[in-house]
């Protein structure tokens, strides 16, 4: 993971971030735990490759799409690849208050008597997300069912706030696997777990050769990773990400009846970002720990 000079970090990011590996070297699995794990992994993105039933029904022609979506939509779905851009550079608006994972994580250890600094077991972790999976689906039903009642008038405020809620969940999720969004290579990361989620197999299969995470592999981003600063890279996400809403979105536009369509909408996806999170950063994670042990 690579830190960058021009990055403003906590004085004590490095003593207190969530199952930091470089710490404590020693891994708390065993290989058979691990490569259990990895084989659940594997399994999990066998099964993204057919499309679910709602998903075949929305994934309308684009230029159809283009035409249906009001006008203001499109100018707020222009402004985030801004708001993406300064995610990347700078962390921005998005970036999440570290202590509250870490303190679920530590809470978590002390409640199994096991070390409070880490590292942290595997199963310990994928608690962890677990629950911060379950708060953002919560969060999100509660958004998008809220957006749904004013109509297509409260759309546009919609669009933004899962985003947030998108990149929020992520971020958690990272930290609970020892990744931390401060590094700008971690911010890339997060915005390539948003794509992949939003992605068909095609395109999820790209993603996971762009971040060497093919098995085999040992789950470290490789050095081209921190140089995803080209417009195209998020420009892609955010267009992956419209697309993949479109009749969802376009849904919750309709008045009163908008709230049944934004609630479940929004739940839908902010459980399909929470689960690509956990099963790509544990795979990191995974992949790392095999390595390590396969050098001592």
């Amino acid at each position: 993971m690579t830190n960058e000079p021009d990055e403003i970090r906590p004085e004590n990011a490095e003593e207190d971030a969530a199952g930091r590996e470089a710490a404590q070297p020693a891994v708390p699995d065993s290989t058979e735990q691990l490569r259990a794990a990895l084989a659940e992994v594997e399994k999990w993105m066998k099964s993204q490759r057919k499309l679910p039933i709602w998903d075949r029904i929305t994934q309308i022609p684009f230029k159809l799409l283009d035409k249906v979506t009001p006008k203001f939509i499109h100018r707020k779905i222009g402004s985030l690849l801004d708001e993406m851009g300064n995610y990347v550079q700078n962390g921005g608006k998005y970036l999440i208050a570290r202590r509250r994972v870490t303190g679920m994580l530590e809470n978590l250890a002390r409640k199994r008597q096991q070390p409070e600094a880490g590292p942290y077991p595997l199963s310990l972790m994928d608690e962890a997300s677990s629950r911060l999976s379950a708060e953002s689906r919560n969060l999100a039903t509660a958004q998008g069912a809220t957006t749904g009642l004013g109509g297509v008038f409260t759309l546009a405020a919609d669009i933004p706030a899962v985003l947030g809620l998108s990149l929020k969940v992520i971020q958690e999720i990272g930290l609970c696997y020892g990744y931390d969004a401060n590094e700008k290579a971690e911010r890339v990361f997060a915005i390539k777990v948003l794509q992949f989620a939003s992605s068909d197999i095609v395109g999820k299969q790209a993603v996971l050769e762009e971040l060497n995470l093919k098995a085999g592999e040992d789950g470290k981003l490789p050095p081209a990773i921190t140089g995803m600063s080209k417009i195209q890279g998020w420009r892609e996400v955010v267009m992956t990400y419209r697309e993949s809403w479109g009749w969802k979105k376009l849904l919750q536009a309709v008045p009163v009846a908008g709230i049944v369509f934004g609630a479940f909408a929004n739940r839908q996806t902010l459980g399909d970002v929470s689960e690509a999170a956990v099963m790509l950063y544990r795979k990191r994670r995974v992949l790392e720990r095999l390595d390590a042990l396969d050098r001592q």
